[in-house]
Protein backbone atom coordinates (compact mmCIF):
# COMPACT_ATOMS: atom_id res chain seq x y z
CA UNK A 1 0.00 0.00 0.00
CA UNK A 2 0.99 3.36 -0.95
CA UNK A 3 0.99 6.29 1.05
CA UNK A 4 -0.73 8.21 -0.94
CA UNK A 5 -3.81 5.26 -0.90
CA UNK A 6 -4.15 3.89 2.29
CA UNK A 7 -7.17 2.32 2.11
CA UNK A 8 -6.21 -1.11 0.65
CA UNK A 9 -7.15 -2.54 -2.88
CA UNK A 10 -8.37 -5.70 -3.08
CA UNK A 11 -4.91 -7.11 -4.68
CA UNK A 12 -3.66 -6.06 -0.74
CA UNK A 13 -6.33 -7.59 0.75
CA UNK A 14 -5.80 -10.62 -0.68
CA UNK A 15 -1.87 -10.74 0.16
CA UNK A 16 -2.33 -9.74 3.35
CA UNK A 17 -4.94 -13.07 3.69
CA UNK A 18 -1.79 -14.89 2.62
CA UNK A 19 0.37 -13.33 4.62
CA UNK A 20 -1.77 -14.24 7.29
CA UNK A 21 -2.04 -18.17 6.80
CA UNK A 22 1.68 -18.01 5.99
CA UNK A 23 2.30 -16.42 9.99
CA UNK A 24 -0.27 -18.79 11.62
CA UNK A 25 1.35 -21.59 10.24
CA UNK A 26 4.58 -20.07 11.66
CA UNK A 27 2.76 -19.55 14.82
CA UNK A 28 1.26 -22.81 15.44
CA UNK A 29 4.82 -24.27 14.60
CA UNK A 30 6.33 -21.86 17.41
CA UNK A 31 3.81 -22.67 20.09
CA UNK A 32 4.46 -26.39 19.82
CA UNK A 33 8.24 -25.73 19.62
CA UNK A 34 8.80 -23.66 22.16
CA UNK A 35 5.82 -24.71 24.46
CA UNK A 36 4.50 -20.86 24.32
CA UNK A 37 0.79 -19.97 24.28
CA UNK A 38 -1.66 -18.82 21.61
CA UNK A 39 -2.09 -14.64 23.42
CA UNK A 40 1.99 -14.82 23.49
CA UNK A 41 3.38 -16.03 20.17
CA UNK A 42 -0.45 -13.87 18.95
CA UNK A 43 1.03 -10.60 20.34
CA UNK A 44 4.73 -11.35 18.71
CA UNK A 45 3.57 -11.86 15.47
CA UNK A 46 1.03 -9.03 15.27
CA UNK A 47 3.55 -6.50 17.46
CA UNK A 48 7.25 -7.83 15.82
CA UNK A 49 6.03 -9.89 12.57
CA UNK A 50 3.81 -8.37 10.42
CA UNK A 51 5.36 -5.91 8.41
CA UNK A 52 8.81 -6.05 9.86
CA UNK A 53 12.02 -5.41 8.11
CA UNK A 54 15.05 -7.86 8.63
CA UNK A 55 18.15 -7.36 7.17
CA UNK A 56 16.53 -5.25 4.23
CA UNK A 57 13.79 -7.67 3.95
CA UNK A 58 10.60 -6.55 4.56
CA UNK A 59 7.51 -8.79 5.63
CA UNK A 60 4.25 -8.61 4.11
CA UNK A 61 1.79 -7.38 6.26
CA UNK A 62 -0.79 -9.39 7.65
CA UNK A 63 -4.41 -9.62 8.03
CA UNK A 64 -4.61 -9.50 11.91
CA UNK A 65 -8.39 -10.83 12.16
CA UNK A 66 -7.69 -13.73 10.16
CA UNK A 67 -4.71 -14.83 11.78
CA UNK A 68 -6.67 -14.65 15.00
CA UNK A 69 -9.29 -16.94 13.78
CA UNK A 70 -7.03 -19.49 12.05
CA UNK A 71 -4.54 -19.78 15.34
CA UNK A 72 -7.41 -19.69 17.66
CA UNK A 73 -9.59 -22.27 16.02
CA UNK A 74 -6.51 -24.42 14.93
CA UNK A 75 -6.16 -24.32 19.03
CA UNK A 76 -9.64 -24.96 20.08
CA UNK A 77 -10.20 -27.36 17.82
CA UNK A 78 -7.08 -29.27 17.60
CA UNK A 79 -8.16 -33.00 18.30
CA UNK A 80 -10.93 -32.33 15.91
CA UNK A 81 -8.61 -31.02 13.03
CA UNK A 82 -5.94 -33.64 13.96
CA UNK A 83 -8.43 -36.69 13.47
CA UNK A 84 -9.52 -35.32 10.17
CA UNK A 85 -5.89 -34.85 9.27
CA UNK A 86 -5.45 -38.84 10.25
CA UNK A 87 -8.04 -40.00 8.29
CA UNK A 88 -6.47 -38.20 4.99
CA UNK A 89 -2.97 -39.87 5.90
CA UNK A 90 -2.41 -43.44 5.26
CA UNK A 91 -2.95 -45.26 8.01
CA UNK A 92 0.91 -45.58 8.71
CA UNK A 93 1.96 -42.12 8.71
CA UNK A 94 -0.22 -40.68 11.59
CA UNK A 95 0.07 -36.95 12.49
CA UNK A 96 2.61 -37.57 15.23
CA UNK A 97 5.04 -38.66 12.52
CA UNK A 98 4.68 -35.65 10.50
CA UNK A 99 7.43 -32.84 9.70
CA UNK A 100 6.51 -30.22 12.31
CA UNK A 101 6.29 -27.83 9.74
CA UNK A 102 3.39 -29.59 7.35
CA UNK A 103 1.67 -30.66 11.22
CA UNK A 104 1.48 -26.65 11.70
CA UNK A 105 0.22 -26.54 8.49
CA UNK A 106 -2.46 -29.22 7.91
CA UNK A 107 -3.83 -27.66 11.63
CA UNK A 108 -4.29 -23.80 9.88
CA UNK A 109 -5.47 -25.34 6.89
CA UNK A 110 -8.28 -27.23 9.08
CA UNK A 111 -9.04 -24.27 11.01
CA UNK A 112 -9.87 -22.40 7.81
CA UNK A 113 -11.84 -24.92 6.58
CA UNK A 114 -14.16 -25.32 9.61
CA UNK A 115 -14.19 -21.14 9.33
CA UNK A 116 -17.81 -20.85 6.72
CA UNK A 117 -15.88 -17.54 5.37
CA UNK A 118 -13.60 -19.18 2.81
CA UNK A 119 -14.23 -21.34 0.03
CA UNK A 120 -12.02 -24.61 0.11
CA UNK A 121 -10.42 -24.79 -2.99
CA UNK A 122 -9.47 -21.08 -1.92
CA UNK A 123 -8.36 -22.72 1.46
CA UNK A 124 -6.32 -25.54 -0.06
CA UNK A 125 -5.03 -23.47 -3.11
CA UNK A 126 -3.90 -20.92 -0.83
CA UNK A 127 -1.95 -23.27 1.69
CA UNK A 128 -0.06 -25.43 -1.11
CA UNK A 129 1.29 -22.49 -1.80
CA UNK A 130 2.13 -21.89 1.78
CA UNK A 131 4.00 -25.61 1.17
CA UNK A 132 5.77 -24.06 -1.68
CA UNK A 133 7.06 -21.34 0.03
CA UNK A 134 8.45 -23.75 3.05
CA UNK A 135 9.56 -26.57 0.18
CA UNK A 136 10.47 -25.11 -2.69
CA UNK A 137 12.25 -27.99 -4.04
CA UNK A 138 10.21 -30.86 -2.36
CA UNK A 139 7.08 -32.96 -2.68
CA UNK A 140 5.38 -31.80 -0.15
CA UNK A 141 3.18 -29.39 -1.65
CA UNK A 142 1.88 -31.93 -4.01
CA UNK A 143 1.13 -34.11 -0.41
CA UNK A 144 -0.53 -31.01 0.65
CA UNK A 145 -2.52 -30.86 -2.00
CA UNK A 146 -3.92 -34.58 -1.51
CA UNK A 147 -4.27 -34.62 2.14
CA UNK A 148 -5.96 -31.00 2.25
CA UNK A 149 -8.27 -31.99 -0.66
CA UNK A 150 -9.52 -35.06 1.34
CA UNK A 151 -9.75 -32.60 4.73
CA UNK A 152 -11.71 -30.67 2.77
CA UNK A 153 -14.33 -32.74 1.33
CA UNK A 154 -14.97 -34.39 4.97
CA UNK A 155 -15.16 -30.94 6.43
CA UNK A 156 -17.53 -29.26 3.53
CA UNK A 157 -18.73 -32.08 1.12
CA UNK A 158 -21.16 -29.31 0.27
CA UNK A 159 -18.53 -27.60 -1.42
CA UNK A 160 -17.88 -30.30 -4.13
Amino acid sequence: MSAEDPKPTAADKRQMKSAARLYAVQALFQMEAAGQTVDKVRREFETHRFGATYEEDEMAEGDPHLFRQIIEEAVNLQARIDQMTDRALVAKWPIGRIDPVLRALFRAAGAELLLPATPPKVVITEFVDVARAFFPEGKEPKFVNAVLDHMAREAKPEAF
